[in-house]
């Protein structure tokens, strides 16, 4: 019924509790619960893909932060909130 894997266990202890509290309410219905690990099958296109989507973005971001710092900067120096 449970195999030793925490994973496998706790979807069944879930039915069986459900199936429990149903039936104590007089109800009809019933859950039934199964565990299956995520998708397994290797997909390498799809990988690249969210990788260098990813990095894309990160290089954008990344491009885009020092001028950033150095506007806010050149604005403190203008209001003569530090010394230049």
């Amino acid at each position: 019924m449970c195999s030793p894997e925490p994973i496998n266990c706790f979807p069944v202890l879930v039915n069986i509790l459900s199936n429990t509290f149903l039936r104590l309410l007089n109800s009809t219905a019933r859950l039934r619960v199964w565990s299956q690990l995520f998708y397994t099958a290797e997909n390498t296109d799809l990988k690249n893909y969210i990788f260098f989507g990813l990095f894309t973005y990160l290089l954008v971001l990344v491009a885009g932060l020092p001028p950033l710092f150095a506007m806010s900067s050149v604005e403190d120096c203008k209001v003569k909130s530090m010394s230049c």
